[in-house]
């Protein structure tokens, strides 16, 4: 066999991208065992109104999706991304302990503001991060496993919070202080088990990113991502309003985190393959696939809140991010300049952030004047309006 014979070696995807999957598991763990419980928390011990559930939903996505800006050109303008993926993580896990300490909505607010603060100032840095170390042929599958160890932890998480209440009859803040532990491992984990690769350029050699950005150095293929990104989480709102739902249906306080459990389940199984399968299809016949399941979950969810009809809604809710979220960063990073790559996922993540903001308040002011049923037929609407404009466009 000659040398132009031999065959090519499969590539793989890299140990950086399971460490940071293993963080996100370990984060998500912690952050999921509080906040399957908090909307619960907010409305029966804590009196809040759905209006303001939304609110505070709407605020901390929102501020989580913005901050992600920021920290995506620094992080692109530095050409490091390690260290503020530490700074956000670390802020994570240290705001634990005050969800535990809460007794009002005014703690809950600013718990949830300087959580989401974490989380943004991490998520474009290690996004960036995974999509530097990456050869493009998996960089589906590689955004797809990291989803899908985070979305483990999503539903791992749930499952403690509900073992925790049955066993300490409904202790809220008992459970709460326990989520401070996988918070801190995850931090260790990023700490000691990621080595930051090479810059993909010089550090602080050029202007100041976004300013490129806005000079139009972003590609139009990104700008239409963006869009797509935005339109998804208008129809897309807090899954705050899912816990809701199913206890507005008769479930009991302590089997409340099953919710999560389930759709995230759905979500952890679907990521890998759906992202897998990004690497060999059309992005946009994948993106269009994938709003058809929220349609279906919306419209359940809005019929009744009872176990069966919810339960359904959320499996289908759980296959609609499989197939995109992962696909979305692929997107993102595929169509972005790689030394931008940090400023395209922040100013994805801002649009993103300001529809999550609305969406969340739009769903609490319906859901309190016209009830659950005009949140969710709301829903359905937006994702029949995102999946038309995906129908319009031309590749």
């Amino acid at each position: 066999m000659t040398e132009n014979a031999l065959p090519q070696r499969p590539v793989r995807i890299p140990a950086t991208v399971w460490v940071l999957g293993f963080v996100s598991l370990m984060m998500d763990i912690s952050s999921e065992m509080i906040h399957s419980l908090l909307p619960v928390f907010m409305t029966v011990v804590l009196g809040t109104s759905a209006t303001t559930v939304g609110i505070i939903e709407g605020i901390a996505e929102a501020t989580a999706l913005i901050a992600k800006v920021f920290s995506g050109v620094i992080s692109d303008w530095v050409g490091k991304r390690k260290w503020l993926a530490v700074l956000g993580y670390g802020m994570g896990a240290l705001t634990k302990p005050l969800f535990a300490m809460a007794t009002g909505t005014g703690w809950v607010l600013s718990a949830r503001f300087l959580d989401r603060i974490g989380k943004g100032i991490r998520g474009a840095p290690r996004d960036a991060l995974i999509a530097d170390v990456t050869d493009p042929a998996v960089r589906g599958a590689a955004f797809g496993l990291r989803q899908s160890l985070d979305t483990v932890g999503a539903f791992v998480g749930p499952l403690l919070a509900m073992g925790l209440m049955l066993l300490w009859a409904n202790d809220f803040r008992a459970v709460f202080w326990v989520a401070v532990v996988p918070g801190m491992l995850a931090v260790a984990l990023l700490v000691f088990g990621v080595r930051e690769p090479d810059s993909p350029r010089p550090a602080g050699k050029s202007a100041f990113p976004i300013s490129r950005a806005a000079l139009g150095l972003m590609p139009s293929a990104y700008w239409w991502v963006v869009i797509a990104g935005a339109m998804l989480t208008l129809a897309r709102f807090s899954e705050a309003f899912l816990v809701l739902r199913v206890q507005q249906g008769g479930l009991s306080l302590a089997l409340v985190p099953l919710v999560l459990v389930l759709m995230n389940i759905v979500y952890s199984v679907g990521a890998y393959p759906l992202g897998k399968l990004a690497d060999t299809m059309s992005h946009r016949t994948l993106l269009m696939a994938g709003i058809v399941p929220l349609v279906i979950a919306d419209l359940l969810l809005a019929y009744s809140g009872q176990l069966l009809w919810a339960g359904a809604g959320l499996v289908f809710w759980g296959v609609h991010m499989a197939a995109t979220q992962g696909l979305l960063a692929a997107m993102v990073a595929d169509t972005a300049p790689a030394e931008l790559r940090g400023t395209a996922f922040g100013l994805f993540n801002l649009a993103s952030g300001l529809a999550m903001l609305v969406a969340s308040v739009v769903a609490g002011m319906l859901w309190d004047v016209y009830g659950a049923r005009a949140s969710f037929y709301a829903g359905a609407v937006f994702a029949v309006i995102a999946l038309g404009l995906l129908l319009l466009r031309r590749d």
